[in-house]
């Protein structure tokens, strides 16, 4: 564990883990069991059945994914490429324009930091920032959503560095 997190297990098998970018807390299955020794945190399955050997792996992914969030926290950026399309935020309000008749207004959740960036001549740029992976994962989707990449022009939401798969499209009739 990195210094400065604090990992700690209740009643109820339930694991809150303390750091410098805030508190996060997850529920375990009641197969699974955590253990705290000598700055390392160990879970320990209760059976080998099939189930609590998937669940093990889950929740070891999960806590790890806790712990790094705590310390160094997540970032996403998304790239909102076609004409005409812009990004702007106004505290916890994200305001997309992506060529519908009407701008689309987004509600972020507290936990989420965002940023937009417009510099002349390059894509809208809207970097998110959270210490909880899936929530910052499932709001990326949310956005992305919103105007999917389509595969003929490359035009939508995507990943900064995405790769999309580009279509050919039509092509003229032979004679």
């Amino acid at each position: 564990m990195p210094s400065g997190v604090e990992v700690s297990v209740s009643g109820d098998n339930i694991v809150t883990v303390k750091g410098p970018k805030g508190q996060l807390v997850q529920k375990l299955a009641d197969s699974i069991s955590l253990e705290v020794k000598d700055g390392k945190v160990a879970l320990v399955r209760a059976n080998e059945a099939k189930q609590t050997i998937a669940f093990h792996g889950l929740y070891r992914s999960l806590v790890n994914n806790m712990v790094t969030g705590v310390s160094k926290g997540y970032e996403k950026k998304l790239e909102l490429v076609g004409v005409g399309y812009r990004a702007s935020n106004t505290g916890q309000q994200l305001e997309l324009s992506l060529g519908f008749s009407h701008n689309m207004v987004f509600q972020l959740p507290a936990e989420i930091e965002i940023a937009t960036e417009t510099l002349r001549g390059k894509n809208p740029i809207i970097t998110l920032k959270s210490n909880d992976k899936q929530l910052l994962g499932q709001v990326c989707a949310k956005i992305r959503s919103f105007r999917r990449p389509e595969p003929y022009k490359g035009k939508g939401i995507r990943f900064v560095g995405e790769q999309i798969r580009r279509k050919a499209g039509k092509s003229a009739s032979k004679k």
